[in-house]
C-alpha cells in the first residue's frame, strides 16, 4: 500500500524515525567517504609519494582519524539531526552554530550539484544523452528516495556501495599477485610522501556527515561513534590496498601522467574498451550514491537546525507515515538543481573544502571546550588524554588549520560566505518568534 504523506510539527506525534543499526551506519559511513574521486586522485598521491602512496594513505587516515574522534564524542554526547550545529551552539554560541550549520548546508548543496554533473558526465558518454539532463535526473531521483523514507535510501546507498567497493576490488584483484614488496620501501621522499598524504586526506573528510543520522540511528550514543571509527577504517584499508595494487599494475609517475589512473592500469590488463565501460557503470553507482547521501544529510541539517528554531520551524515539519523531512529535502533539492544550473562549479566546488575545514576547525575546538564545562560524561571518550584534555582533538585541530591557511586562495571567498550565514541568521532570528 502506497505511503501517504501527511505533514505536521514534529513535536506534535511524528519524530524521525529510529531506523538504522550499527552495520547500516557503518556502511552508510563508507558509501559517503568512498567516491568516484578515488580514480583520479590515487594519480596525482602516486606522483607526489611514488610507491611510497600506500604510507600517504595511511597517514591520511591517521589525520581523518584525529577529527574522526571528535566528531564521534561529540555524537556520542548529542545525538542530534543537527550534528554540528548542536555541539557548537553548546561549546560557543547561537550566532557561531548557525554560521558552521549555513557552512555545512551550503558545502551539502554544492557538493550534491557538483558531483550531479560527474553523474551527469558518465551518465552522458555512456547513453548520449546531456550532462545536465543527468545531473537532474539523479537529484530528483535521490529527493524521490529521500521523501519514500530513510531506511529505503539507506538500503539503496549500500548497494551503490558494494557496487563501488567491487570495482575497487577488482583493481586489488588483478593488481595484488604482481606485488613487488621491494617497490613499496622505495619511498622517494617523505616530503612528497606528506604531501600526498595531504592530498589524500580529502578522500576521506565524508564521515562528518555520520552525524547528521544519529537521531534515526538505534542506541546512537555508541553506534555512531563506533560506526564513524570502523567507516575510517574500513575506508583506509581499501584505499591502501588499492594504492599498492595500481603501483603495482602501473610505475607512479605513469599513473600521475593518466587523467584515469586506474581505469588506465586495469585496462592495460583487461583491456581499454571492456574496462572503461566497467569503470563508467561503477563511477555511475558511485557519484549516485554520493548525491543521494549528501543531500540526505544535508536534509536533516535542514531539520536539526528549524526544529531548535535556527531556522523556519515549517522547515521541521515531517511526514506522518514515512517520518521523513518533507520541506527540508525539497528545500535541499531545489538549491542543489540552482548550482546545477550553473554547469561548470568547479571553482564554487572547491569552496566546499574551505567550508570542510572551518567546520573542522569548530568541531575539535568544541570538543576541548566542552570537556571543561560539560565534564567527561560522554559515553564515548576520546583516548590519549592529558587529564581532560584530549590531545588528537589538539592535533585534528592545529592539522585543519594548517590546511585551512594552505588554500589562501579562498579565504575571501569563505569570509564574504561567512558574512553571508551572519546576515541570514540576523532575518531569520529577527522573523521569529519570540
Amino acid at each position: 500500500m502506497p505511503k501517504k504523506f501527511a505533514f505536521h510539527k514534529p513535536q506534535e506525534e511524528g519524530k524521525l524515525k529510529k531506523s538504522l543499526g550499527l552495520w547500516e551506519i557503518t556502511l552508510s559511513g563508507v558509501g559517503i567517504i568512498l567516491g568516484a574521486g578515488i580514480y583520479v586522485l590515487i594519480g596525482k598521491a602516486a606522483g607526489l609519494a611514488g610507491y611510497g602512496i600506500w604510507l600517504s594513505f595511511l597517514i591520511g587516515a591517521l589525520l581523518a582519524a584525529f577529527t574522526g574522534l571528535s566528531y564521534a564524542e561529540l555524537a556520542s554526547r548529542f545525538p542530534k539531526a543537527g550534528g554540528e550545529y548542536v555541539y557548537v551552539k553548546y561549546a560557543f554560541n547561537k550566532l557561531l552554530a548557525f554560521i558552521v550549520g549555513w557552512l555545512v548546508i551550503l558545502e551539502g548543496v554544492i557538493s550534491a550539484a557538483a558531483v550531479a554533473l560527474g553523474f551527469g558526465g558518465y551518465f552522458a558518454t555512456l547513453t548520449g544523452l546531456g550532462l545536465i539532463f543527468g545531473a537532474i535526473l539523479i537529484i530528483f531521483l535521490s529527493t524521490i528516495l529521500i521523501l519514500y523514507g530513510l531506511k529505503e535510501s539507506v538500503l539503496i546507498g549500500i548497494v551503490c556501495t558494494i557496487i563501488e567497493v567491487l570495482g575497487i576490488f577488482i583493481v586489488i584483484f588483478f593488481g595484488l599477485p604482481r606485488l613487488n614488496v621491494a617497490n613499496l620501501m622505495d619511498i622517494p621522499s617523505f616530503v612528497g610522501v606528506w604531501q600526498a598524504a595531504a592530498l589524500v586526506f580529502f578522500a576521506y573528510i565524508g564521515f562528518g556527515s555520520m552525524v547528521r543520522l544519529s537521531e534515526e540511528t538505534k542506541s546512537a550514543t555508541k553506534n555512531i561513534p563506533k560506526g564513524i571509527l570502523l567507516a575510517i577504517a574500513i575506508s583506509a584499508i581499501l584505499y591502501i590496498l588499492v594504492a599498492i595494487a595500481a603501483v603495482s599494475l602501473m610505475p607512479p609517475q605513469a599513473l600521475a601522467a593518466s587523467d584515469a589512473p586506474l581505469a588506465e592500469a586495469i585496462g592495460n590488463v583487461l583491456g581499454n574498451n571492456v574496462f572503461l565501460l566497467v569503470v563508467g557503470l561503477i563511477a555511475l553507482f558511485a557519484t549516485a550514491n554520493t548525491v543521494l547521501f549528501v543531500m540526505l544529510t544535508t536534509s536533516r541539517m535542514v531539520y536539526g537546525m528549524a526544529e531548535l528554531r535556527s531556522l523556519p520551524t515549517s522547515l521541521s515539519y515531517i511526514n506522518k507515515a514515512t517520518h521523513t523531512p518533507i520541506l527540508a529535502t525539497l528545500l535541499v533539492a531545489v538549491f542543489s538543481l540552482l548550482f546545477v544550473f550553473v554547469g561548470n562549479i568547479e571553482t564554487v566546488a572547491n569552496l566546499t573544502n574551505f567550508m570542510v575545514f572551518c567546520t573542522f576547525i569548530f568541531i575539535n575546538s568544541a570538543v576541548i571546550i566542552l570537556r571543561y564545562s560539560e565534564g567527561d560524561n560522554a559515553s564515548f571518550r576520546i583516548p590519549l588524554s592529558i587529564g581532560r584534555f584530549p590531545i588528537p582533538a589538539l592535533l585534528g585541530l592545529l592539522f585543519t588549520i594548517a590546511l585551512l591557511l594552505s588554500m589562501a586562495d579562498l579565504i575571501p571567498y569563505g569570509i564574504i560566505l561567512i558574512i553571508a550565514g551572519i546576515i541570514i541568521e540576523h532575518i531569520v532570528n529577527r522573523g521569529a518568534k519570540p
